[in-house]
């Protein structure tokens, strides 16, 4: 008889266990949004990087440069269009759809001239790389050729998202 009641408790404790641990109810929430496996970002906003490379600093006003933007155009047309779109569709790279506003300007064209580099140092562009599985080659651009694509991609996200140059304020 004692054990027949020892058991009774000890699984009526299990059942009591097991099924409030599975009620949200007396689950805590976190404050941490899941972003990215090996990325989680809380209530602290964290400053956006400016990737590695020889870019440290872009200066940009508010208004687009037609000539940078054309160039850029053409820069995208040669190089970039087989494996990026301009819509937030990934091809074998990600959509450039809202990438100013997601990515700093020094980011953007460190990511340009110095990829081999951000992809093996800078955190993001380490887990955009395990997203796309696709190592970006070197373009081989100029500071002042990945100012032009950078410019084309702010026209491009006037289009798309209807605005640029969100990243900078973080």
């Amino acid at each position: 008889m004692r054990t027949t009641r020892v058991s009774f408790i000890i699984i009526t404790l299990i059942t009591v266990v097991l099924f409030t641990s599975c009620l949200d109810v007396f689950k805590t929430k976190s404050n941490i949004e899941f972003i990215h496996p090996n990325l989680h970002i809380g209530h602290i906003v964290k400053k956006k990087s400016k990737g590695v490379g020889h870019v440290k600093e872009v200066s940009l006003i508010d208004s687009i440069s037609e000539i940078l933007a054309k160039k850029g155009t053409l820069i995208y047309e040669k190089k970039c269009v087989s494996c990026h779109k301009l819509t937030d569709q990934r091809i074998v790279g990600p959509g450039w759809a809202g990438i100013t506003n997601n990515r700093r300007p020094e980011w953007i064209m460190n990511m340009i001239i110095n990829t081999d580099e951000m992809l093996d140092y800078d955190e993001e562009a380490i887990i955009q790389l395990e997203d796309c599985l696709t190592r970006m080659p070197p373009q081989d651009l100029t500071i002042e050729e990945a100012r032009s694509v950078l410019e084309f991609m702010r026209v491009n996200d006037l289009k798309q998202v209807h605005r640029k140059d969100g990243a900078i304020k973080y």
